[in-house]
């Protein structure tokens, strides 16, 4: 006689699929991120974890536009142009210091008054309503550069003047105007020399102003202004090199000038496919000059710098920085640039202060009155346990009940 058939088989397909559907949902969420996770991965997608971004917790830019008149429209549309980059990029107008002659929107030439465009068809207007400029007209000089590098300020000057900048800033610093080999004019009245701006930025290492510097310089002979630094952390690079001139892009002929400048045109340009979220690189940038469209050759110094270039993302200059310091006393953490040029005593405390500025990098805590269910109870590993510990019961039921 044949066995009979076991009776269980058919009894225990419910089972089964209980089980089944039961271990499905244990896993999913078990292994659901929490609202912690996603918050937290969010807020720290540009910190080390993928090694391709700087420990800085905000950005900073100084963008000078070094000269004035009508026939230098183009310098000031170089700088407009980078500081609406910067703003559409996340740096908001508190972090960034302009300064511009501003002698050309409201000039009784200017067919197009209280505008200032950067192409000839004249579509995008980089003047507008939303511009603060900073330091304006005489302002523009090499002593208020110098100071704003350094931090040495009268007490008179307002906050928005200033560079508050720490040892977690990284700085674009972009410039613009008639130069020469090491030197550039300001307002054809006085010059900066390349001396002057290497040893600005030793002061500002030696007084922990900033974590990286980025510099950019748009002007004849422009790479010999970055020969002379020696300070770490700086990645510098320019429009032409020495015994070259940087030549302007084009001509608008209703407003009779040139209204940009090639070297500008072209990074501008490239700027423009970048988003706040892109992982576009300084490689990247670097990479795309072409001398022939330029008219001149470009350089790069980054023998300062101690990250690889393809790893130097140009967020890290130009955008926002989604990364929360807290520190351990407000108190404590006085004012960058707040002493006065002849505080002795300021730089003489400077040691004290930079050891009140250490400081540890928190995770981001979402408040509980946020958290969902799951997260209130503490994080998803004691569900996986539980997971287990049910599925093996249930394994265990329909074993047994199969027999």
């Amino acid at each position: 006689m044949l066995p009979c058939p076991r009776r269980t088989s058919l009894y225990a397909v419910p089972h089964i699929l209980l089980l089944l559907i039961l271990s499905s949902v244990l896993c999913i969420h078990g292994t659901t991120p929490s609202h912690e996770e996603i918050v937290g991965d969010f807020f720290n997608k540009n910190g080390n974890a993928d090694g391709g971004t700087s420990d800085h917790t905000n950005n900073w830019a100084v963008l000078v536009c070094a000269s004035r008149y009508w026939f230098n429209y183009r310098h000031m549309a170089n700088a407009l142009g980078m500081y609406r980059t910067v703003k559409r990029l996340g740096i908001p107008d508190s972090n960034i210091i302009l300064m511009l002659a501003d002698d050309v929107a409201c000039n009784a030439r200017n067919k197009f008054p209280g505008s200032v465009y950067a192409e000839p068809g004249r579509v995008l207007d980089l003047y507008g309503e939303n511009i603060e400029v900073d330091y304006r007209g005489y302002e523009v000089t090499v002593e208020n550069f110098i100071r704003v590098l350094t931090g040495r300020m009268e007490p008179s000057v307002p906050r928005s003047k200033r560079l508050l900048t720490d040892a977690s800033s990284n700085v674009f610093v972009y410039m613009t105007g008639h130069g020469g080999n090491e030197f550039l004019k300001f307002q054809d009245n006085e010059e900066i020399s390349a001396f002057d701006i290497a040893d600005a930025f030793e002061q500002m290492w030696q007084k922990r102003r900033y974590n990286e510097i980025f510099f950019m310089i748009d002007t004849c002979q422009a790479n010999t202004m970055y020969s002379k630094f020696y300070s770490p952390n700086i990645l510098a690079t320019g429009s032409s090199k020495l015994d070259q001139s940087s030549y302007s892009y084009e001509n608008d002929n209703d407003i009779g000038v040139s209204v940009i400048d090639r070297y500008t045109h072209y990074v501008l340009e490239f700027m423009e496919r970048v988003n706040k979220t892109s992982h576009a690189t300084m490689k990247d940038l670097f990479d795309s000059y072409d001398p022939v469209k330029i008219s001149s050759d470009p350089g790069v110094r980054a023998d300062l710098f101690t990250r690889p270039l393809d790893e130097v993302r140009l967020t890290d200059f130009f955008g926002g920085v989604a990364r929360v310091e807290v520190g351990t006393s407000p108190s404590s953490h006085p004012l960058p640039g707040s002493e006065s040029d002849g505080d002795v005593a300021g730089d003489a405390d400077e040691e004290t202060r930079s050891a009140q500025r250490a400081r540890t990098h928190v995770p981001i805590q979402m408040p509980e009155e946020l958290r969902g269910p799951e997260v209130k109870g503490g994080r998803t590993g004691w569900r996986a346990w539980c997971g287990l510990a049910l599925l093996g019961a249930l394994v265990g039921w329909v074993g047994w009940s199969s027999t």
